[in-house]
């Protein structure tokens, strides 16, 4: 009898990381291990704004402007936050949000403007972020993953202000 409480205790703490991570996965997405590099840190990215009470309405948002990995929406007070998410898998020096230069800032200002006319929601305010994800290739998950909120302003002559 005493060999079995051992054996229980394992067998109670393996349902228990289970269904922690069923509980993770459904209330803050899941990872798809099968999808490539890029969608898979998209899909990081969109729990760690849920896991920070955002709302994610739309995911490879595209249009002739360009595409917007994540657009989320914060309820109170109301903001739309437009995303984008770069994922490095080499251990090269560098880092990957620095692969969002003033040209890519101005395409996804452009696709920005033309979603919120298209949905009707020119008056809400609106925030630029970027997330980088460190996904080592022989890593079943990142090793690092930071959020940097407010990273960069509307950016070109179609931008918000101008």
């Amino acid at each position: 009898m005493a060999n079995r409480v051992p054996q229980t205790l394992t067998w109670i703490a393996s349902r228990g990381q289970r269904l922690r991570q069923w509980y993770n996965d459904h209330r803050f997405g899941a990872i798809d291990d099968h999808a490539q590099l890029g969608k898979r840190g998209e899909q990081v990215a969109a729990q760690l704004l849920r896991r920070k009470g955002l709302q994610v309405i739309a995911e490879s948002e595209s249009d002739r402007a360009g595409e917007i990995d994540l657009i989320a929406l914060r309820k109170h007070p109301r903001l739309m936050v437009f995303v984008e998410v770069k994922t490095l898998s080499t251990s090269r020096p560098g880092h990957p949000a620095d692969r969002v230069d003033e040209n890519k800032q101005a395409r996804i200002t452009r696709a920005a403007l033309r979603y919120l006319k298209r949905k009707k929601l020119l008056g809400i305010p609106c925030r630029f972020d970027v997330v980088a994800v460190w996904w080592p290739r022989d890593e079943p998950r990142p090793t690092r993953v930071e959020h940097y909120e407010s990273a960069f302003d509307a950016v070109g002559i179609d931008s918000f202000f101008g």
